[in-house]
């Protein structure tokens, strides 16, 4: 890895980097739920965000015991709902949640919990995409050596 690689993968960058991901492939997921949500017989797919948090802090967590810091690359290993890529994307594996009040098309929609789902996640998007991008321009500042 050259010089280059070791200012991307230090620091925060790499667990912004996947959790820019996993939103994104997870906003996908809400908004084709939402879609459908007058589709006879469909049932909306989803994964647990705390579940990819939990993987992403173990990951965080190996590399500190590995490299005694926050340097080196940030592995994130799968669980039942999200997979890795060999390019290290971030392939969901949706469950089908219930709890919902099944209506008379067998449709199992809640639209106030699609809403909400929605809103978090695009927050969670927006807030990595702001710290990845402040990140970025201290790099930038640095190499220019300018604040």
């Amino acid at each position: 890895m050259g010089p280059i690689g070791g200012i991307t993968t230090a620091g925060s960058l790499p667990a912004l980097e996947a959790m820019i991901r996993f939103s994104g492939s997870r906003h996908r997921l809400i908004a084709s739920n939402i879609a459908n949500i007058d589709t006879p017989d469909y049932r909306p797919r989803d994964v647990d965000p705390s579940g990819f948090q939990r993987l992403l802090g173990e990951a965080i967590d190996r590399r500190r015991k590995e490299t005694g810091g926050d340097k080196g690359t940030l592995r994130l290993e799968g669980s039942g709902e999200v997979r890795i890529g060999p390019d290290g994307s971030i392939v969901l594996d949706p469950g089908t949640p219930s709890g919902n009040v099944l209506f008379h098309d067998r449709n199992d929609r809640d639209l106030e919990r699609l809403m909400q789902d929605l809103a978090e996640n695009g927050a969670m998007f927006r807030v990595a995409t702001d710290l990845y991008r402040h990140e970025m321009n201290r790099i930038r500042g640095a190499i220019r050596e300018t604040r």
